[in-house]
């Protein structure tokens, strides 16, 4: 009987933790709308750099987030997303200096 509480109350607690985590929905939108900015603004050729790194984490991101640890995915999908506005950024600056 005892025994049967004991599983029963850890199988709730456990089942409860993966509960209190909540998707990263609006991180991994942000970053994968980032991504996409960047590599329309040819970013890949002028800043290969930034945007090599910004695909290595939106891919990790992604991958973290099928495999339900969406604690993980935040986290790349914000460093994908700082790296792909900063990749996003140079490719603009570098197309203006061109253009002068």
């Amino acid at each position: 009987m005892i025994k049967t509480l004991v599983i029963t109350f850890l199988l709730i607690t456990l089942g409860a933790c993966g509960l209190a985590t909540t998707r990263p929905k609006y991180e991994m939108a942000m970053a994968q709308t980032a991504f996409l900015a960047a590599r329309d603004a040819n970013a890949q050729t002028l800043a290969p750099g930034f945007f090599r790194k910004a695909e290595f984490y939106y891919l990790k991101a992604k991958s973290s987030y099928k495999r339900k640890n969406f604690n993980k995915a935040k986290q790349y999908a914000t460093l994908s997303q700082k790296f792909s506005e900063k990749a996003e950024a140079v490719a603009i600056r570098k197309k203006a200096l061109e253009n002068l």
